[in-house]
């Protein structure tokens, strides 16, 4: 159980020290909008996260089958990072409309960090890949299992706020000038995420239905 303890919170660490949209919209909130706001964006990816950890433990029979749900999840994650990356090169920080009201704010950041999670299916596989090599070839036991999934858990949230609370302790290193090429970097990044979503999760579905 110790050593379950300690490689679950391992995994937990080296999943967030990737550099996708997580990671570069974590950090630039943080920068822009304050620790708390990467914060909010580290825990929508958990529960999303949470949730892959259950489907991959469980299966996903017990989930209700929504027609169409992956494709207006995906169609909806492409909209989002074009609308960032465009913020992003245009007007070099993000403009998007943020609530003023707590819970609105909140739930922003929330579904920020939540859709981002979602709409990358690498997530969900590496949460399926490691629950079965926790069976197979290290052979967990059940509760074993359980504990290694809910430290990689508490890792990854231990992370990415930690990343958060760095980036804006370093916000006085942010230049104008650093910023305006940070936030166009990281909108080309998000421009080039969505592009790819939609060529590689979108265009067979919408051929398919313009067809019929």
């Amino acid at each position: 159980m110790i050593e379950a303890t300690f490689y679950g919170l391992i995994a937990g660490i080296l999943l967030c020290l990737t550099f996708g949209t997580v990671f570069f919209s974590l950090l630039q909130n943080s920068v822009d909008n304050g620790y708390r706001s990467g914060i909010k964006i580290a825990f929508g990816v958990v529960v999303c996260d949470a949730i892959f950890v259950v489907c991959a433990l469980f299966g996903t029979a017990f989930l209700p089958r929504i027609e169409g749900f992956e494709f207006y999840l995906t169609l909806f994650g492409v909209v989002l990072l074009m609308a960032m990356g465009v913020a992003n090169i245009f007007k070099g920080a993000p403009r998007l409309a943020y609530p003023k009201t707590r819970f609105g704010n909140f739930l922003y950041y929330f579904t920020t960090g939540f859709v981002l999670n979602a709409i990358n299916p690498i997530n969900f596989i590496t949460w399926v890949t490691l629950a079965a090599y926790l069976t197979n070839s290290l052979h967990y036991s059940a509760g074993e299992r359980y504990v290694f999934m809910i430290m990689s858990l508490i890792g990854i949230f231990a992370t990415e706020s930690a990343l958060a609370i760095f980036a804006h302790k370093l916000k006085r290193f942010f230049t104008p000038k650093v910023v305006l090429v940070f936030n166009r970097t990281t909108g080309i990044v998000f421009i080039g995420i969505a592009l790819n979503l939609a060529w590689t999760r979108l265009y067979d579905p919408l051929i398919t239905l313009i067809k019929h």
